[in-house]
């Protein structure tokens, strides 16, 4: 995986922050970092810089690896709800593939103020710490903007496996979750019979192993398409798991004791058969 030797090098000192303290202790009270954020913002709109401390500036870390957290948490939610519930299976497994796109929005020192329609880059610049305010445009929704900043890097701008979410999309994982929450008539509700954990764990098993020539984005016409879209969102939180390990190795104790999380031990082993490794191929 290509990274930006920019980003390598926040990412190294905000997370160097976090061995200062025990990591089980690391993560802040939640709305943290938004609040501080919120506590320095220019008051006129457009473009403004903010000197933040290496504390808050850690704030972006501990942030990404929680909603990578809940990315893991909600890709098992989908998997148990796979023949109980297709639908919530569907929109369970698009909320993990988008906080494990939000996660690495933050990895890149991006934070969006929904109450103060503002957009934030946290950016390393010779020992400082800046935080690059810029007025949220009407079409920056969270559900869209983090996806299009990712796309706008060169670490993921020929990485297939993240696309600009488009509703309106055949291929488009957004599209599937405003249909199961917005069109009407969907019906057809199976009975529920919720996944045991062996079945669980087998799930996951199948989707880690399944090899494919393309990205395999969930299809509209398939909706509710429950194993693409998990599929998806397995190889995202993946590919997060894969830039932290490259970026960090085995020196960071924070990522060390989150990286396996407890929760989602004996159900996910985060690996991926060789011959499906367009993740990395993408970015080489």
């Amino acid at each position: 995986m290509i990274i930006d030797d920019l980003v390598r090098r926040r990412l190294l000192a905000t997370f160097q922050q976090l061995n200062t303290v025990a990591a089980a202790k690391a993560f802040p009270a939640p709305a943290t970092l938004s609040k501080t954020l919120e506590g320095i913002v220019p008051s006129t709109k457009g473009a403004a810089d903010r000197n933040i401390d290496a504390n808050a500036a850690s704030y972006f870390a501990t942030a990404a690896v929680d909603i990578w957290l809940r990315s893991v948490h909600s890709f098992l939610v989908s998997a148990a709800l796979s023949d109980a519930s297709p639908l919530w299976a569907s929109v369970s497994g698009y909320y993990s593939s988008h906080y494990a796109v939000r996660g690495l929005a933050h990895l890149l020192g991006y934070f969006q103020l929904f109450r103060m329609k503002r957009i934030v880059q946290l950016k390393l610049e010779q020992g400082r710490y800046i935080c690059a305010f810029t007025t949220k445009n009407a079409g920056d929704g969270e559900h869209k903007l983090y996806w299009k900043l990712l796309k706008q890097t060169a670490m993921f701008k020929s990485n297939e496996f993240f696309t600009d979410n488009n509703p309106d999309s055949e291929t488009s994982d957004v599209r599937h979750r405003n249909h199961a929450n917005y069109a009407d008539h969907l019906s057809a509700y199976p009975a529920f019979r919720p996944l045991e954990a062996a079945a669980v764990r087998a799930r996951i098993d199948y989707i880690s192993k399944i090899v494919f020539d393309a990205p395999p984005l969930p299809r509209f016409s398939k909706f509710p398409d429950v194993e693409f879209v998990q599929l998806i969102a397995y190889h995202r939180i993946v590919g997060f798991r894969a830039l932290l390990d490259e970026v960090l190795g085995s020196r960071n104790r924070f990522w060390n004791v989150h990286r396996k999380p407890g929760f989602a031990s004996g159900f996910m082993d985060f690996q991926l058969t060789e011959a499906a490794g367009l993740m990395v191929a993408s970015n080489s």
